[in-house]
């Protein structure tokens, strides 16, 4: 595998493209604080071309928002947002449309309005037709091994896991916690059926693609994601033909240790994965 080149900052590869897909949690800001010189690398690329911020989180877009103006992301960094959860509550919507839904909910009370309105009956867990993953109820002390006996007859039942948020862990601070990801590879282990929304599944990059056409007012060429999640934003991208710039100092800081393009080809070759470059953190 090529190595992968180290970048100073994105301007030494915008020009190449017309359209920005990112990441939002480790890359835009850590899950306590905007991070600024990613902001104004989104800034400056908008000049030329539409950014949509591409979010693996299981929430609707206004719930972004409120959590962009508590942590300082302002909003004339991007032009868009999509998020997994909102493929999920469209999913549920098309369900929805076929007749009842029985849904047990498993995440946190703040991830709600991923189907606040949805005519949903919520219910316990031996009565659902289907789960709804948005996460763990308490990331901050759980594991996905504290559900191996919840969830250990809903996967012998045929209960389907809809999943909405397929990363493993993200970071919060100086801190990793598990995500719905975690949760989903636990069901299938004991084999139970996921579905999944978001990175690196291709639907979501076909309309968030479709998105950045509008916005631009034209179809887009030439593409490219930025992300820290090795297996959904650098793999996702690779599955569907766009550039990706890695982010090394997100969820995978303390797998890499110093970035140096030994350290990035042991990684992204256990992975199978490439990239057109490296960052320890987005900047311009």
């Amino acid at each position: 595998m090529a190595d992968i080149p180290i970048l100073g900052g994105l301007g030494e590869i915008a020009g190449r493209y017309d359209a920005l897909l990112c990441d939002v949690w480790g890359v835009l800001h850590n899950g306590e604080a905007a991070r600024p010189p990613a902001v104004a690398a989104l800034r400056r690329f908008r000049a030329q071309g539409p950014v949509i911020l591409l979010s693996n989180a299981p929430r609707p877009a206004c719930d972004l928002l409120e959590q962009f103006s508590r942590v300082g992301v302002p909003a004339d960094c991007y032009d868009a947002i999509m998020t997994s959860g909102m493929a999920a509550r469209q999913d549920l919507e098309r369900r929805l449309a076929a007749g009842p839904v029985r849904m047990f909910h498993l995440g946190p009370e703040r991830d709600r309005g991923v189907f606040d309105g949805l005519a949903v009956q919520l219910c316990a867990p031996d009565r659902a037709d289907l789960i709804l993953c948005t996460g763990l109820f308490d990331d901050e002390c759980e594991t996905p091994e504290d559900y191996r006996a919840l969830l250990r007859p809903l996967a012998e039942a045929g209960v389907v896991f809809l999943c909405a948020n397929p990363d493993l862990k993200v970071q919060r601070g100086a801190r990793l916690v598990y995500c719905a990801g975690a949760l989903a590879a636990l069901y299938e282990e004991l084999g139970g059926q996921v579905t999944y929304y978001g990175k690196p599944h291709r639907p979501i990059y076909d309309v968030t693609l479709a998105m950045a056409s509008r916005l631009a007012g034209h179809s887009v060429a030439h593409p490219l994601a930025i992300g820290d999640g090795l297996k959904t934003d650098v793999v996702g991208a690779n599955g569907v033909g766009i550039d990706v710039v890695f982010i090394a100092d997100g969820v995978h800081g303390e797998d890499l240790g110093v970035l140096s393009t030994d350290s990035l080809a042991r990684l992204f070759t256990q992975a199978g994965a490439h990239a057109v470059g490296a960052m320890s953190a987005l900047m311009w």
